[in-house]
């Protein structure tokens, strides 16, 4: 296979990135597929979409487990004699399990496929909350949140990768981000039922998201360039015109990823050396970039642990408050949904750093204004109702571009290293 000069290929990489939001140049064969969007959105976006739904069901298992910390906080404590530093342990389990499962993720997706790899990330999920539900001590309440974690971190992989495989070109963006709008679906759930159970039931309530999904995912075809890449190439057709719709000519579409298949294929391994070229480093250090930062920006400490902020803050009703704040993430996830494919990426990640930016300068304002003045001034009083509404913005601000759009371009970078 024979390669462009480096810039050239950088310039490729760089510019639909900045202007369109689309990771690769469309060729003459992707400007058919796109001319023909008509017909795949009438007769085939049904069936994406009741993929898209199915798989879901994942990220909604990512998001209950992240906010289950929260209104169970001071249950646990109580119930277990736990210390405050061995629930802060549990509720950082999570993530250690999620990075094993991350590492493992790209390997688990290509032996055995994305549906094959969401059964094994259900399996430890379910298994983790029913040992957090019956667990008469610590050992057993760190060993399920690690199992959780673990099941969740190949969720955070194969489900962008599965949606982007899957879904048309010119539904990708919006397809890409109900990932992240699962996530916070799930959250709010958990700050829901979390509102009327105890940690015990609510824990039982956690396994069902990968309960259902695993029936589930015998009723939905298998990614169409997985079963490509593994040579079946029977099977990835027909998988695709499930996907497409029966009416609808999916030949162009299908010599497309053969392609894609076939110069994979004839590549050598991407050596470490190799990142020192632009072609590989440019787009690597994006996406890695963005999802560093994102897990950077304290959201996870917000979330985890939103109740006890909002007590800590004097608010009455702190369970109450945080479900507010979960509803108004899914609604601002919601809007980044809807918006990603018309103004793009960058112009939503640009709004949203700051946005998150210029909301924790409030926060960080209104605590330093509070330590300094007496506790009974007036002052005091309107310092706490801004830092909790820096608090809330700062939520919003994420949600509407660091919270979904770094998974939707890591799956889109999934995709541009197959044809590069």
């Amino acid at each position: 296979m024979s390669f462009r000069d480096d810039n050239d290929e950088s310039r490729d990489l760089k510019k639909p990135f900045l202007h369109t939001g689309s990771w690769y140049r469309m060729s003459s064969r992707q400007s058919s597929i796109m001319s023909s969007s008509a017909q795949v959105l009438r007769d085939g976006s049904i069936s994406v979409v009741l993929c898209v739904l199915i798989v879901a069901l994942g990220p909604i298992q990512f998001g209950f487990t992240c906010g289950y910390s929260s209104p169970t906080q001071a249950e646990i404590i109580s119930d277990l004699k736990l210390s405050i530093s061995e629930f802060s342990i549990f509720g950082s389990l999570s993530n250690v399990g999620a990075m094993v499962g991350a590492i493992t993720s790209g390997q688990i997706a290509e032996y055995i496929g994305r549906k094959g790899s969401l059964m094994i990330a259900a399996i430890p999920n379910i298994i983790g909350w029913l040992a957090i539900s019956f667990a008469k001590d610590s050992s057993f309440l760190f060993m399920g949140r690690l199992l959780e974690g673990f099941g969740v971190g190949i969720i955070s992989y194969t489900v962008p990768v599965y949606i982007a495989e899957i879904a048309p070109q010119n539904m990708r963006g919006s397809l890409g981000s109900v990932n992240q709008l699962s996530v916070t679906i799930g959250i709010m759930l958990a700050y829901l039922l979390g509102l009327f159970t105890n940690w015990r039931v609510l824990a039982v309530l956690g396994v069902l998201p990968c309960t259902i999904l695993i029936p589930g995912l015998f009723f939905i075809p298998e990614s169409p360039r997985w079963l490509a890449k593994m040579g079946m190439m029977e099977d990835f057709e027909a998988s695709l015109q499930v996907l497409r719709g029966f009416d609808t000519d999916i030949s162009v579409e299908v010599n497309e990823i053969k392609r894609a298949v076939a110069s994979s294929s004839r590549r050598t391994t991407i050596r470490f050396a190799d990142l020192k070229r632009k072609r590989y480093w440019y787009p690597l250090t994006i996406g890695i970039g963005l999802l560093v930062l994102q897990q950077l920006s304290g959201i996870n400490g917000v979330l985890f642990y939103s109740s006890n902020i909002f007590a800590s803050a004097g608010v009455a009703s702190s369970d109450v408050a945080t479900f507010g704040v979960g509803a108004i993430q899914v609604i601002a996830t919601g809007v980044t949904t809807w918006l990603v494919d018309k103004t793009g990426r960058r112009l939503l990640l640009m709004v949203s750093s700051a946005g998150m930016t210029l909301s924790l300068l409030i926060v960080a304002v209104a605590f330093y204004v509070e330590g300094i003045v007496a506790k009974d001034s007036d002052l005091y009083g309107i310092m706490g109702i801004l830092s909790l509404v820096g608090l809330v913005a700062f939520v919003i601000a994420f949600s509407l571009g660091i919270g979904a759009i770094p998974w939707v371009i890591m799956s889109e970078e999934h995709l541009l290293f197959t044809q590069l």
